[in-house]
């Protein structure tokens, strides 16, 4: 008979939620640990502690409850991993060296680099002067600057071109108000499409691969993800290769996501890496047997990593802020999977839920 196993999840929202519903499935009783009050996952749980991440105390508790613990997004402070490291040493996964590259874009571009996988260009930011000799050497007119930590969905970032940049009041505004962090310049891509691919690795070092997908952005939000990709065999493939020669440098165990640039001329570039399930593989659940986040599970509790194959095609459809007003049009749809996520307080940029639409994969294959 298995052992019982109690999961423990860093992080209460919308993808701990869905973690925790896929362990229900497999039998395996999830706690969750999260600073705010009726988050999204504490309502298929077993338990939620309710504290704040630095609160050493419950974080014990979590430890002794659980069994292994997990996290849900890559913000929680590394501080907090490496405490609950002491105290259940090699049980807080993925470990933290994707997690502390993850959280930094410097250490992340650094750390992606050092293995040979390309980026776009890139340079820490110092001052102006600098900066506008950056540009004449990446002969390029414009460029994003951004924080190295705590961006996502297009915050703490500020797209410029080269004109005029000491007077330009934007820019001036932007380093004004984060004058005290390190910041990050990027070229621009002229990138023909976004992707992503997902890898689940377990503890015998097997790996499955999800993708790689298409995605689409509004306001820099993930909007559309579409499955399968429609792109040429050889750039699938070298995708993967990506994924996995990220999964198998760090010795994986658990999922991760690889945020891609694919530019005109079929290069790809690596943009963002996510040591955790992804908005772009939510349609996993629907589309395969086994989701992301059932081998999330798995991979992370000592189970063998499930098969990613998919049985449908799909397109999976983002609700933000007041698109949640559209869930019911899809309720009765065929092939509609509508997903909410219990958040009642409908504000702009806020993920409130999804929707998977399930297609034939042979007439994906060839539309």
């Amino acid at each position: 008979m298995r052992k019982k196993v109690t999961l423990g999840i860093l992080g209460g929202g919308q993808l701990g939620r869905m973690s925790a519903i896929a362990a229900a499935r497999l039998g395996i009783p999830v706690i969750i640990f999260c600073p705010e009050q009726d988050c999204p996952a504490s309502y298929v749980a077993k338990e939620t502690i309710t504290a704040s991440y630095d609160d050493h105390d419950s974080l014990r508790l979590l430890s002794e409850k659980t069994d292994v613990i997990s996290y849900e997004f890559e913000n929680i402070p590394l501080k907090t991993i490496e405490y609950l490291e002491e105290l259940k040493p090699g049980s807080i996964l993925p470990d933290k060296k994707l997690l502390d590259a993850s959280q930094d874009r410097i250490k992340e571009k650094t750390f992606l680099n050092n293995l040979g996988i390309k980026t776009t260009q890139w340079c820490k930011f110092t001052e102006i002067e600098d900066l506008k000799n950056t540009l004449n050497d990446w002969k390029t007119t414009s460029f994003i600057i951004k924080t190295a930590r705590f961006g996502y969905d297009g915050k703490g970032q500020l797209f410029c071109t080269s004109d005029n940049i000491e007077n330009n009041t934007s820019l001036n505004d932007f380093l004004t108000k984060h004058n005290n962090q390190h910041l990050i310049i990027e070229d621009t891509v002229d990138f023909r499409c976004e992707a992503s691919i997902i890898v689940a690795r377990d503890k015998k070092e097997k790996t499955v691969v999800y993708g790689p997908m298409l995605n689409q952005h509004k306001s820099h939000i993930l909007h559309k993800t579409t499955y399968p990709a429609a792109l040429p065999q050889s750039t699938k493939s070298r995708a993967i290769d990506m994924g996995r020669q990220l999964a198998d440098s760090i010795n994986l165990t658990g999922v991760l996501t690889l945020e891609l640039f694919i530019t005109k001329d079929n290069r790809l570039l690596a943009n963002e890496i996510a040591p955790r399930t992804h908005n772009s593989g939510h349609w996993t659940i629907d589309a395969c047997a086994v989701s992301q986040f059932e081998n999330h599970v798995r991979t992370v509790c000592g189970l063998d990593v499930g098969p990613s194959t998919a049985h449908s095609g799909a397109e999976m459809l983002n609700l933000v802020g007041d698109d949640i007003d559209l869930a019911d049009s899809h309720m009765s749809r065929e092939g509609a999977c509508v997903h909410l996520y219990g958040k009642y307080d409908v504000r702009e940029g806020r993920k409130m839920g999804h929707i998977t639409l399930l297609q034939d994969l042979k007439e994906r294959k060839s539309s």
